[in-house]
């Protein structure tokens, strides 16, 4: 199974061919159907051979189709400090991208 490490967003994910994945948010003026280069490529695997990049590899880029733009689930984050009657409760919903995984080179 071919498989790759990529970095977007400050993150790192692990793809492979044909597989949609839902990552941070990409440029606001992608539409629905446009392809998306992603050229910081941590690592390369094949079944022979693995690549890894020092930090990137050279010359190797995935390209995706950018399918749509969504929201997780909502998050709380709470501040409490005992003894104090201090409590803060807020939430929010991260806004995500999913994209299908094409080619791998």
């Amino acid at each position: 199974m071919k498989f790759a490490i990529i970095k977007t967003g400050g993150k790192q994910y692990k793809i492979s061919p044909d597989e949609s994945i839902k990552i941070e948010k990409l440029s606001a003026n992608l539409k629905e159907g446009d392809e998306v280069v992603f050229d910081k490529v941590l690592l390369i695997n094949d079944e022979k051979e693995t690549v890894v990049g020092t930090p990137y590899i050279e010359g190797a880029k995935i390209t995706a189709i950018y399918e749509t733009r969504g929201r997780n689930k909502k998050i709380s984050v709470i501040r409490f400090k005992s003894k104090s009657r201090y409590f803060k409760k807020k939430g929010h919903r991260q806004i995500h991208d999913k994209v299908k995984i094409g080619t791998i080179k």
